[in-house]
């Protein structure tokens, strides 16, 4: 489960103090499916990098499986982050001379797992994703959506808590969209927490809980 409790985080600009969050609290519970919605400069990418433990707000608690975060150094934090958290970005973030496989494989690599488990946890996560005949491919060998999946099948191959999806499928085509947005919720019938930031409202209204986000603040939740 993840807890956030009255979160603030202040960006000084010039001589302007920002409040891009402003006594956020939230409870992110396992297996559920969220999205997170609104305007430009409402406070999503502040939120979750806040989530994604790569920003620290300047007051309020987050708990992350019963880990206080906020008290954590730096060090710690990376462990974390890379144990517990999932990143999938819009614009995939592969390495480009690194094939699929290995793409997925680098977290491992630098966990320092044992190489033949690594092999054996990339081919059981690129198998239901269509993808073990691309696993000899480059990134720019592969279509949007295919490079997507691999950035998914990395995202999860250290088995996170949470899947932090922001704007997942802003850089491709409906067919692909639907694809990427299928594979998320597949993983996230397994039990992990999904949470995509997003500007499409139909992807938005696909989430077991919409999260609607103005001026720094939650100004509305909905279960659907």
């Amino acid at each position: 489960m993840i807890r956030l409790e009255a979160i603030s985080r202040e960006f000084q600009v010039g001589d302007e103090t920002v409040h891009a969050l402003s006594q956020v609290s939230l409870e992110l519970n396992r297996g559920d499916y969220y999205s997170i919605m609104g305007p430009s400069g409402s406070g999503k990418s502040t939120l979750l990098n806040i989530l994604g433990l790569l920003d620290r707000p300047n007051a309020g608690h987050y708990w992350l499986d019963d880990i206080d975060t906020i008290s954590l150094a730096e060090e710690q934090r990376a462990e974390v982050r890379r144990n517990k958290i999932g990143f999938v970005f819009q614009s995939f973030h592969l390495v480009p001379r690194l094939t699929a496989a290995e793409n997925v494989e680098l977290p491992m690599t630098l966990a320092g797992i044992d190489p033949q488990q690594r092999k054996a946890r990339v081919h059981a996560a690129l198998e239901p994703l269509g993808l073990l005949d691309r696993a000899g491919h480059r990134p720019d060998q592969l279509s949007g959506g295919q490079r997507q999946r691999v950035a998914i099948a990395r995202a999860t191959i250290m088995q996170p808590t949470i899947l932090l999806a922001d704007e997942p499928t802003g850089n491709l085509d409906k067919h692909s969209s639907s694809d990427v947005i299928e594979t998320l919720e597949l993983l996230n019938s397994k039990g992990l927490i999904l949470l995509v930031v997003t500007h499409d409202h139909e992807i938005g209204k696909r989430a077991s809980h919409c999260i609607q986000m103005e001026d720094g603040t939650i100004s509305n939740s909905i279960d659907t």
